[in-house]
């Protein structure tokens, strides 16, 4: 049986609105220890919004978010977060060390310790890019610095791991790559993962998350298309989901 303990991430009866454009409507939602859950959805449909929400980067208009049963403000520690891609200037003058050394950084100090080092080393470790602490980073190939923005993430060792198109804009083999790693980071952390790809990626998650104003989540299984067009409004070759809707279920005819 379920417990409170076991659940990571709540969100209850969560809207959020840009001035006055509503972007998120009424969303529950339940995130569980050790989950891999994708979020997709149409440009536009709140993706973004919901991660930046669950790390407190915003406030809701209504309702309320918890992470470990506190605000997200509180544990924003144990929390890592890897920004979509294409908002990043990848030709900063930077070596490997330093761009994950910036997820080490901290309010109280302007300066990295030995410790912090030490973290980075590791993290630069576990996405497997050890051999390329000194250099630049704008020398990186597409998924090399995708993995390093993900080691940038890691180096708090956090509990839960959010990222935001942590595959854009690299090749098929380069994709594989990445979710192995993942996979693996899975053992010890919840990730969550925004992406474009659902017919790819529901290969390696769990549960996908689809996001359109609403929020559905559904434990990825086999391929169908009649849910993928309530949450794109149109027709599109994708993975088919057993899913759930509600607590009372959903079905379609």
């Amino acid at each position: 049986m379920d417990t409170e303990n076991d659940h990571e991430i709540i969100l209850d009866n969560i809207s959020f609105a840009y001035k006055q454009l509503n972007v998120l409507e009424n969303v529950d939602l339940v995130i569980k220890k050790g989950e891999f859950a994708s979020i997709v959805g149409p440009n536009g449909g709140g993706k973004t919004t919901l991660l930046k929400l669950i790390l407190g980067l915003l406030k809701p208009n209504k309702g309320r978010i918890t992470i470990f049963g506190k605000p997200p403000d509180q544990v924003r520690q144990r929390l890592g977060y890897m920004p979509q891609y294409a908002h990043l200037d990848m030709a900063f003058p930077a070596s490997v060390m330093d761009v994950v050394l910036m997820g080490r950084l901290k309010k109280s100090s302007l300066w990295f310790s030995k410790k912090d080092r030490t973290a980075v080393f590791n993290a630069i470790n576990e996405v497997g890019m050890s051999d390329f602490v000194n250099t630049g980073f704008n020398e990186l190939s597409g998924g090399q610095k995708q993995r390093i923005l993900i080691a940038r993430a890691l180096c708090n060792s956090p509990d839960i791991l959010l990222l935001d198109e942590p595959t854009a804009n690299v090749d098929i083999q380069t994709e594989e790559n990445l979710f192995s790693i993942l996979q693996k980071l899975n053992s010890k952390m919840t990730i969550l993962l925004v992406s474009h790809d659902l017919g790819f990626v529901s290969q390696y998650v769990k549960s996908v998350i689809c996001v359109n104003r609403r929020v559905v989540i559904h434990p990825t299984t086999l391929v169908n298309g009649a849910i993928i067009k309530d949450i794109y409004h149109g027709d599109l070759k994708m993975v088919r989901h057993d899913h759930r809707c509600s607590k009372e279920g959903h079905t379609h005819d």
